[in-house]
């Protein structure tokens, strides 16, 4: 996943490829220990409140997110040591959200 604005480049890479371009980014910040939850879902662009909900429940569960989109999905960036409680902090709401 690439995302570019005025001021950044962020990049998305699995290990694999960020050890392939690493010689490329000697000045790039770097963040590991991160996994990518990603929401199996197509939602509709007028979809209200989605990544809200989301965002609410694994607040009260003290579980720090990045949120990402893309154009009809979601997805979040979860700290490796965090995983386990944030799926189970979302598992009841499972079919609620989709």
């Amino acid at each position: 996943m690439i995302i570019k604005d005025a001021f950044e480049v962020t990049m998305l890479l699995d290990d694999v490829d960020f050890g392939t371009m690493r010689h490329t980014l000697r000045e790039a910040k770097v963040g590991r220990g991160y996994r990518l939850l990603t929401f199996d879902l197509e939602l509709d662009l007028t979809a209200v409140g989605f990544m809200a909900e989301i965002s609410r429940i694994l607040a009260d569960a003290s579980i720090p997110i990045l949120a990402l989109s893309a154009f009809t999905r979601d997805h979040l960036l979860i700290r490796q040591q965090d995983l386990a409680n944030a799926l189970k902090a979302l598992g009841p709401h499972v079919g609620e959200l989709c």
